[in-house]
């Protein structure tokens, strides 16, 4: 049975993959779940207008009234925005129920790779996936974002995995599961809001067109799995990795104290890192978002060529 039954692409979407132009995928629970409203509408638009300016076509993904939508106007982004935390943080099991309830949803990376895939689109920036969670050895929360790299051929610009993430069993997680992962002019990999972790990347690549070039060989030998991209916060945004340490270890302190564990830790830690760092990790977080959406597009634009 056709997707399409499910799934609306916008005319500018649709007409550009069709056309073989470049078109960069955007998640939704950024704009839903990762910022308050206004910044969460500007960033979000703001993205878009950096994907145009580097010569890609922006498909900010979500789901509403039950359609998977890629490719949102600016009313609907408002709307995404003013209800915040009202609208399901969707992940990929979620999806069946919300569409047969016609319900609405913000897309995590999983659920934006999935429907940027069925939309055509090869390539999405976001700013940071999910990883192994701390503690993920009794917990067994791992994010299904990695799963789903592991299995979804898009590649996915990011700034690393957020460094409330156990980094190293992470990577460990992406290795088994055959994800290559990329460091983007550097070998370490990045930890979002600063450019260092102490983890070796597998490969580091130093300009879009070799970032394209592996996308394209990799879809060219058939390899059902994604790429990640990690591209490091640039130097003038990123946080001293003291301060931003010492936070997160407060705040997992606090959700753990008050049992806050699955869908909802990512938000609650990143809210309180947020409050601990007087809002500097959220000025990292957007300029760390541009950053991403810059080089996707240019690597969009690298792999039409090709």
């Amino acid at each position: 049975m056709s997707l399409n039954k499910y799934l609306d692409v916008s005319p500018e979407v649709a007409e550009a993959v069709a056309a073989g132009k470049p078109v960069v995928a955007l998640e939704s629970t950024i704009i839903s779940h990762g910022m308050p409203y206004p910044q969460n509408v500007e960033t979000a638009l703001k993205v878009e207008s950096i994907i145009r300016e580097n010569g890609a076509v922006p498909a900010t993904i979500a789901i509403l009234g039950g359609r998977l939508k890629a490719g949102l106007t600016p009313e609907e982004i408002e709307y995404l925005g003013k209800k915040g935390h009202e609208v399901t943080k969707a992940s990929r099991r979620d999806l069946a129920v919300l569409v047969s309830k016609g319900a609405d949803g913000a897309t995590t990376v999983t659920t934006t790779m999935m429907i940027a895939y069925m939309a055509g689109i090869k390539i999405f920036a976001t700013g940071g996936i999910g990883g192994v969670h701390r503690g993920a050895e009794t917990t067994m929360d791992i994010s299904a974002d990695l799963e789903e790299l592991a299995q979804t051929p898009v590649m996915v610009v990011c700034a690393g995995a957020k460094s409330i993430l156990d980094l190293g069993l992470t990577l460990e997680y992406l290795e088994t599961h055959g994800v290559p992962v990329i460091g983007y002019g550097t070998k370490e990999l990045p930890a979002f809001y600063t450019r260092k972790s102490g983890f070796a990347v597998d490969y580091e690549l130093d300009s879009p067109a070799e970032l394209a070039a592996a996308f394209k060989a990799s879809q060219d030998i058939g390899l059902k799995g994604g790429m990640l991209v990690t591209n490091p916060i640039p130097e003038e945004f990123s946080m001293d990795p003291a301060v931003i340490n010492k936070a997160i270890d407060e705040a997992i302190a606090e959700a753990n104290a008050q049992g806050i564990h699955g869908k909802e830790s990512t938000p609650f830690l990143l809210a309180k890192v947020k409050e601990l760092t007087g809002g500097d990790s959220l000025d990292s977080n957007i300029q760390l978002v541009f950053n991403n959406a810059r080089l996707a597009a240019q690597t969009a634009a690298e792999l039409c060529k090709l």
